[in-house]
């Protein structure tokens, strides 16, 4: 059991996922940042000196040591704005590999297209005509 474990590990998907998702966080680590310190800023100083991770509802205020209890609009809209800008960027590297793809496709050769196959209107045709054909020969 061990050494099929071990062969299951040194498979090249397991690799190449395992690269993945290291890079893929450090990937979200840059664009939280991006967001977070030069997106954000700049847009809530457009709109009033707002500070967007500082907008939320609050349902009940802080009493004592409990805390306040809110809904954090502001903290969700980093959040979006992270996941639309991650999601772009992986849409541009999956339109570069398929591009990339249908170019290394395109080079192969492609086999002739069959000719397509005859429509029952025409089989029927072709039968009557090949009727036709033996009557004429009968007579």
């Amino acid at each position: 059991m061990l050494q099929e474990f071990r062969k299951f590990i040194m498979r090249g998907n397991v690799i190449d996922l395992a690269v993945g998702v290291i890079i893929g966080a450090a990937f979200g680590a840059v664009v939280t940042s991006l967001v977070n310190d030069v997106i954000m800023p700049p847009i809530g100083l457009i709109v009033g000196g707002i500070d967007f991770s500082d907008i939320k509802i609050i349902l009940k205020a802080a009493e004592g040591e409990a805390p306040e209890v809110a809904i954090n609009i502001g903290i969700f809209l980093n959040a979006v704005i992270n996941f639309l800008i991650v999601a772009l960027a992986i849409f541009f590297l999956i339109r570069g590999v398929n591009r990339l793809q249908e170019m290394a496709e395109g080079k192969k050769e492609e086999a002739p297209a069959a000719p397509p196959a005859p429509t029952t209107e025409e089989l029927m045709l072709a039968e009557l005509k090949a009727m036709r054909s033996a009557m004429e020969k009968q007579k």
